[in-house]
C-alpha cells in the first residue's frame, strides 16, 4: 500500500502539534485527517476509510487507552483491527505496555524525531498489508487462529487477544513447528517488546488457548532456544 494511498487520522488535543503532523505527514504522501478528541476521532472512523491510526493517550474526555479499549472490543465496528501507533508523553514501563497491552501496535513518546514516526507509520502499514499467507488458519484443538483477520475463536466464541498475543500468534502461526528464540520473537514483533515480555505475552497466551498452561500442548518452550507453535491436525 503506497503511502499516497494510505489515510491516517492524528488524534491529538494539541492545535499546534496536530497541525504540523498534518503538514508533515500530507507532505510525504498521506491523506490526512485530524481530531481533538476521541469523540471527533469516533465521527471521523464511521464516516471516513482509515487506514492508521496516530493517537495521543491524555486527552480530554475519552482517553487514548479507554478509546482503544473500546474500539477493540467492538464485535462490528469497521475499524475495529485499524492498526494505531500511540504518541504520548506518557514514557515509563508501565505506561508503554498498557498502551500494548489495550490494542495498540506501537508506542512512540514525545518529544520525538519526525522522521522516526514516519519511519513506524510505513513499517506499521507495510505489515498490515501483507499478503494473506497461503494457509490462512492454524488450530489448536478447539481452538482456531485465522490468520487473515488474527482472530483467535473456539467454536462460535472470539477469544479476545491484546496487540501484543495476537502479533505473537501470527509470527509463531506463521511459522508452524520451527523454533523462534525470544529475541527473534521481539524483533519480528515490531512493536516494543523485550525478550521478558516476550515471556509474559507468552504466559498469557497459554491460559487462553491450552488446557493445561503449566503442561502446553500447543506453545511449547524449546530449551534453550525460545518457543514454537505445534498446531493440532488440520485436516
Amino acid at each position: 500500500m503506497a503511502a499516497s494511498l494510505v489515510q491516517v487520522l492524528v488524534v491529538d488535543d494539541d492545535t499546534r502539534l496536530r497541525g504540523l503532523l498534518e503538514r508533515y505527514l500530507a507532505d510525504h504522501g498521506y491523506l490526512v485527517s485530524t481530531a481533538s478528541d476521541a469523540k471527533e476521532a469516533w465521527d471521523l472512523l464511521a464516516r471516513e476509510s482509515i487506514d492508521v491510526m496516530v493517537l495521543d493517550i491524555m486527552m480530554p474526555g475519552e482517553t487514548g487507552l479507554e478509546m482503544m479499549t473500546r474500539l477493540r472490543a467492538s464485535l462490528d465496528h469497521p475499524r475495529k483491527n485499524v492498526p494505531i501507533l500511540v504518541l504520548t508523553a506518557l514514557d515509563a514501563p508501565e505506561d508503554r505496555l498498557a498502551g500494548l497491552e489495550k490494542g495498540a501496535d506501537d508506542y512512540l513518546t514525545k518529544p520525538f524525531e519526525p522522521k522516526e514516526l514516519l519511519l513506524r507509520l510505513e513499517r506499521i502499514v507495510a505489515r498490515h498489508d501483507q499478503r494473506a499467507p497461503a494457509r490462512a488458519w492454524v488450530a489448536m484443538g478447539p481452538f482456531r487462529f485465522d490468520l487473515t483477520s488474527r482472530t483467535l475463536t473456539k467454536g462460535d466464541e472470539v477469544i479476545y487477544l491484546t496487540s501484543a498475543e495476537q502479533r505473537l500468534l501470527e509470527i509463531l502461526a506463521q511459522v508452524s513447528g520451527q523454533e523462534l528464540s525470544r529475541d527473534e520473537l521481539a524483533e519480528r514483533a515490531g512493536v516494543p517488546l523485550s525478550p521478558r515480555t516476550v515471556d509474559v505475552q507468552v504466559t498469557r497466551l497459554r491460559r487462553k488457548i491450552e488446557e493445561d498452561p503449566k503442561q502446553p500442548r500447543y506453545l511449547r518452550t524449546v530449551r534453550h532456544k525460545g518457543y514454537v507453535l505445534s498446531p493440532s491436525d488440520e485436516g
